[in-house]
């Protein structure tokens, strides 16, 4: 669709803040999230990088948006709106029997808060 239509496509990945350990009630030693949080933004560049480069090998127009956001649907949601997107496409991830009829808690979130139309993919 968007090399019939010229379109420019935005890859967003959104990750979650690291969030500090709950410690309990009994005193234990907190580990080091600050580490973690570099890791997790890294790995989340390094999957938005290849998602360009896949697009982009294929000559298409891409840009990506790294996103870290406590809700995932809220953050794309934003986007959506504030790019003036005409259309999300997400993925599924492909589960089968009872889960199969119940889409996941991310596209299930787009498909019922988004103004624009979103496209779920299996």
């Amino acid at each position: 669709m968007a090399e019939k239509y010229g379109s420019t496509l935005i890859l967003a990945h959104v990750f979650s803040p690291a969030l500090p350990p709950y410690t309990g009630v009994a005193p234990m030693p907190v580990p080091e999230i600050e580490g973690i949080a570099v890791v997790a933004k890294e790995r989340a560049r390094s999957v938005l990088a290849r998602g360009i480069d896949l697009v982009t090998a294929r000559g298409l127009k891409a840009r990506g948006e790294l996103i870290e956001a406590g809700s995932t649907v809220q953050a794309l949601v934003e986007l959506a709106a504030a790019e003036k997107v005409d259309l999300i496409i997400v993925g599924t991830r492909g589960m089968t029997g009872f889960k199969k009829l119940i889409l996941g808690s991310v596209s299930s979130g787009l498909v019922s808060h988004s103004d624009c139309p979103v496209l779920v993919v299996r």
